[in-house]
């Protein structure tokens, strides 16, 4: 048995947080970053925008994370998102040539009427141009791109516009996603992220739900790669025994047009290197 998987039987039935009763998005952001300022009081807010190297119970591993960024392991992946994105002028596409935008991804379409997100838009993009778009939404060229495009936005604080009456539809499935427990494990991304936040889960510390989103996409050695956040989503589904959904479903969309709500105020951190 896996390791993760056998860490994940000998913790039990995990009880975690139900879904909390619904307000609106307002409450919800107060409520689950006021859970981390608690549960965390001497993580400044910015920190956790570095993810699980943010919890003092990442101590050691947070210094060897400083050491390998000296020479991010992603610069070379950066390099070659630069070189696809100047060749198919991409920025063309994109208001301020893609410019301090990325910090407003995913957004929702009154056009499409659906939420959209950077690998999408960048796809579109090249779809205008009369060229052929990424296939791969994972890993690979659409990484580095969507690396690259979210790297001119690098600092920015994200703000997420979900005034339009329309959003909340996709708004709430993704928050019934996130806090639905699913698979053979009956884990939720909340059960993770939020209520066991800083445990160990076979030799991995859990890192916090406030601050996923903005590092995204990242290299991971287990990766060898960049990856995007889709990836990740499939990659938690399958370890907790779910069927994934496919990169760029509307399930994967709307949860991350959720997810990315609730790191409001946070500096945008990718590309990144995580565990």
């Amino acid at each position: 048995m896996h390791k993760w998987l056998k860490a994940v039987v000998l913790l039990g039935v995990l009880t975690g947080l139900q879904l909390p009763a619904q307000a609106g998005p307002a409450e919800d952001l107060r409520a689950f970053q006021d859970y981390f300022r608690k549960k965390f009081p001497d993580i400044p807010f910015d920190e956790f925008s570095n993810g699980v190297y943010a919890l003092p119970q990442a101590k050691d591993a947070r210094e060897q994370w400083q050491q390998v960024m000296r020479m991010p392991p992603y610069e070379i992946a950066l390099e070659k998102g630069k070189e696809f994105w100047d060749q198919n002028s991409l920025g063309s596409c994109f208001k301020n040539g893609g410019r301090n935008i990325a910090q407003h991804y995913p957004y929702w379409d009154k056009r499409t009427h659906m939420v959209r997100t950077i690998e999408l838009d960048i796809n579109e993009c090249l779809r205008r141009k009369g060229k052929d778009p990424i296939e791969d939404l994972k890993q690979g060229t659409m990484a580095q791109v969507a690396a690259y495009m979210k790297s001119l936005s690098r600092g920015q604080r994200i703000k997420i516009d979900i005034s339009d009456p329309d959003a909340l539809e996709a708004y709430d499935e993704g928050r019934r996603f996130y806090w639905a427990k699913r698979g053979q494990l009956n884990f939720s991304c909340a059960d993770c992220h939020v209520t066991y936040v800083g445990k160990q889960l076979g030799g991995d510390i859990l890192g916090p739900g406030l601050g996923h989103t903005v590092g995204f996409p990242v290299y991971r050695a287990e990766w060898g790669g960049l990856g995007t956040l889709h990836r990740r989503y499939a990659t938690c589904n399958l370890q907790v025994r779910a069927a994934p959904f496919v990169p760029q479903s509307r399930q994967y969309r709307n949860l991350e047009f959720y997810e990315t709500y609730l790191q409001q105020g946070l500096p945008l951190a990718a590309p990144s290197q995580r565990r």
